[in-house]
This record gives structure tokens, C-alpha cells and sequence, in this order.
């Protein structure tokens, strides 16, 4: 057994145990905390809604706990058991040349591996969202938008690999590897530029948000910021989720500005205004460019492996695969060297911790805090997120912090901050 072989069932085994123990973990968390509503939280969550958002927990834990085995169960099938190689074989079995055969071989796996996965997220919509009064996804809208989902990985997904695997054949014992990253690099900000205009309106509507006072307070706060957007719009969210949100999407001038409109139906038109300044505290400390550069940083590191290791025939013949090309090396490094590197993703959530504290300190200063809390409270509630989980889970996995460190936080705001006049 080599290197890589250990490495993967090492970190693999170690990722599985540290999710089943924080999993466990929280959702006994939870449950003790389940009989009482958090005094600070008191006034606007009643008991039964704290039960149902601890139940919803629970509900939701004990599915991923069946995830965690089977995605286990299906990667070391799919590597250890052969299951790459034999759809690999399938391909070369065809008339097709090489180029678009090993594009059909990574479009097929990962149509594959995405079918795998199907009956968890129908479990998830049908019996969890369902029992819990937030789905609204119907079985034919289901289907039409894996239909859709499929047709866009063929027209979007195809031609990219195709060329991925061009560069990778063309170049493949040279640095092949910073020309697919570049490539790579530009095909993201295309995608993150092209995404709200006419990606986003295949699966939802878009509707602008309807003049009055709500307008009216958000283009003032715009204005302020310093921000242009493409427009503000409302997407029909509860057309397949009870849940509410918003965010910003699009790269330069294509920029929207979307809430879902559930969310515009429970906040007042102060409260949006409040989240809407949570979100541009992020555009104004810059980090959604600082997570664009650490993503481009961390492909090219990623890239750069893959280039190292995809000369090494041990690096397949390890994993189960006796074909050595450029299409089972990008598999592999798709598929398995994200298990080397699970212990990224805590650190990445406390990165992002400590910008949600920076973009609601730029919200308490630019339109006061008590809207964001009031904002916030109704949120937690309207969307049964559990306001007591695990603190150690808390600080491995959410990208967001806890709900009652966040409230103490912009209280505490209010003690030092004043929101400018005029807004």
C-alpha cells in the first residue's frame, strides 16, 4: 500500500469520525437546550417555535449522519471497488475520439454520482422540509430542474472540459497545469458575470422590487455605500421554500441585488434595509473580492498538486484506476484529493465568522443595529435555525456565528454606535 492509498483511507476514516462525534454531539446539544427559549430571544420566539427549529435540527443531523456513511460507502466503491475504471472502460469501448470520450466519461460520472445522491435530497425536500411547513417544491418541478440542471452541465460543463482535457493532453508532462488555470480562472468570472442575467432565471423569476418606501430606503442606502447595481430584485423563492434570504450576485456591472420574497413578506421595510446594509459591509471591506483571490490562490496551489501527482502512477493505480490519462487524473483530484484537505474547511469557517462580525459592525454604523437584531430574531424564527447548537460544532462547520454571540455582538454595537443622519 502506498502513500496515497493510506493517505486517502487516513484522512478519509478521520474526517468520517470527527463529523459522526460533532454530529452526535450537536444534536444532543441541542436537545437538552430544546425545554427552554433563550432569555434574550424570549420576546420574540416562542417555545414551540425553539422546539420545532431543535426538532428540524434533529431531523436534518440524522439524515447527513446516513449521508456522511453512504458518500463514504460510494467513494471507496468508486475507487478501492473499480467503479471509476469500469465506467472509464465503458467509454473506451466507443468509436469516439479520445478527446470527447474522456469528456463523456467525466460528464457521465458525475451525472452518476449526482443520481447516487438523489434519494437524500428527496428524503430531504418530500419528508423534512415537507413535515416541517417549508416545501414547496412539487415532484415535477423537481425533475424539471434536474432536467435543467443536466442540460446546463452539457452546455456549459462540456465544452469546458473539452477544453480542460485539450490543454491537459497537449501539455501533459509540461505545466499544463497553469494553462488550465488560467482558463479555469477566466471561466469563473464569465460564470460569476453571466450567472444573474441568464442562469439564475432558468430555475427562479426575477421580478424588480415594486416602488414605496422599502425602494426607496434601499437606493438611499445604495447611494450612500457607494454602490451600483444592475437593479434590485425579488425572486420568487417561495415557489420551492418557505425559507428566507438575500444576496448579492454578479461580477462588475452586472451586480444584482436579490431577496427572496419570503423574506420581503415578514421584514419591515427598516428590517431589509438592515440586512441589505449587513450585505454591502461586505462589498465595502472588500470580502467578496478577498474570498474571489483565495479562491483563484487555492486552484492554482490545487493545480500545481495535481501537476506533480499526476505523474505519478502510483497516484492511480492506488485509487483503483489502471487508465493513467488526463481525464482520470482530473477525476481524481475532483473526487479524492479533496479528502486530504478537509481540515481547511473550520478554518475557512472562522475566516468567515469574523467577516460577518465586520459586515454587521458596517450595518450598526450606517443604519443602527436594532433593525439587524430585529431582522435577525424574525429570521431565526421564520426559518427554525436552532438558537442553541453545539459550540464545538458551531466553530467547525457554520460560516456564520452562533445566534446568540451574534445578537450580543450588535448589542453591544448599540452601546458604541450611532447610524448617520439622513437614512
Amino acid at each position: 500500500m502506498s502513500w496515497i492509498s493510506s493517505l486517502f483511507i487516513f484522512t478519509l476514516s478521520l474526517n468520517l469520525l470527527i463529523e459522526l462525534w460533532l454530529n452526535v454531539k450537536n444534536q444532543l446539544y441541542i436537545s437538552s437546550h430544546r425545554h427552554k427559549v433563550p432569555e434574550e430571544f424570549a420576546s420574540i420566539v416562542t417555545l414551540e417555535s425553539h422546539q420545532k427549529a431543535a426538532d428540524y435540527s434533529a431531523a436534518k443531523l440524522q439524515l447527513s449522519r446516513l449521508v456522511l456513511f453512504f458518500d463514504v460507502a460510494v467513494i471507496t466503491f468508486m475507487t478501492f471497488g473499480g467503479g471509476f475504471q469500469e465506467i472509464y472502460n465503458y467509454w473506451l469501448t466507443t468509436d469516439l475520439p479520445p478527446i470527447w470520450r474522456d469528456s463523456a466519461f467525466l460528464l457521465s460520472t458525475f451525472w452518476f454520482l449526482s443520481l447516487l445522491s438523489l434519494p437524500f435530497s428527496i428524503i430531504s425536500t418530500f419528508k423534512i422540509e415537507e413535515a416541517f411547513g417549508f416545501n414547496k417544491m412539487t415532484p415535477k418541478k423537481m425533475i424539471l430542474d434536474l432536467l435543467k440542471q443536466w442540460l446546463l452541465m452539457l452546455v456549459i460543463g462540456l465544452p469546458i472540459i473539452w477544453l480542460i482535457l485539450t490543454i491537459m493532453t497537449e501539455y501533459f508532462n509540461q505545466v499544463w497545469w497553469l494553462y488550465t488555470w488560467i482558463i479555469w480562472t477566466a471561466f469563473q468570472l464569465l460564470l460569476m458575470w453571466a450567472y444573474p442575467k441568464w442562469i439564475a432565471p432558468i430555475f427562479n423569476k426575477f421580478t424588480p422590487l415594486e416602488e414605496g418606501e422599502m425602494k426607496d430606503k434601499i437606493t438611499a442606502l445604495l447611494t450612500k455605500a457607494g454602490f451600483e447595481s444592475n437593479g434590485i430584485f425579488v425572486m420568487d423563492g417561495s415557489s420551492r421554500s418557505g425559507h428566507g434570504n438575500a444576496y448579492f450576485t454578479g461580477f462588475g456591472k452586472n451586480k444584482r441585488i436579490v431577496f427572496y420574497d419570503t423574506l420581503i413578506k415578514t421584514l419591515s421595510p427598516e428590517e431589509v434595509e438592515a440586512v441589505l446594509a449587513h450585505e454591502l459591509g461586505h462589498f465595502k471591506h472588500g470580502h467578496i473580492k478577498q474570498k474571489m483571490i483565495e479562491s483563484f490562490a487555492l486552484s492554482f496551489l490545487g493545480l500545481a498538486f495535481l501537476g506533480w501527482l499526476s505523474q505519478q502512477p502510483e497516484f492511480y493505480t492506488q485509487l483503483g484506476i489502471s487508465s493513467q490519462t488526463p481525464a482520470t487524473a482530473l477525476l481524481l483530484f475532483l473526487t479524492v484529493v479533496p479528502t486530504f484537505f478537509f481540515f481547511l474547511s473550520p478554518i475557512s469557517a472562522l475566516r468567515s465568522r469574523k467577516q460577518e462580525f465586520e459586515a454587521d459592525a458596517f450595518a450598526s454604523e450606517i443604519v443602527g443595529a436594532e433593525h439587524l437584531i430585529s431582522a435577525l430574531l424574525k429570521m431565526y424564527r421564520d426559518n427554525a435555525s436552532s438558537l442553541t447548537p453545539d459550540p464545538t460544532f458551531s466553530a467547525y462547520h457554520d460560516s456564520h456565528p452562533p445566534a446568540k454571540i451574534r445578537i450580543d455582538h450588535l448589542k453591544s454595537l448599540i452601546k458604541t454606535n450611532q447610524p448617520d443622519q439622513g437614512v
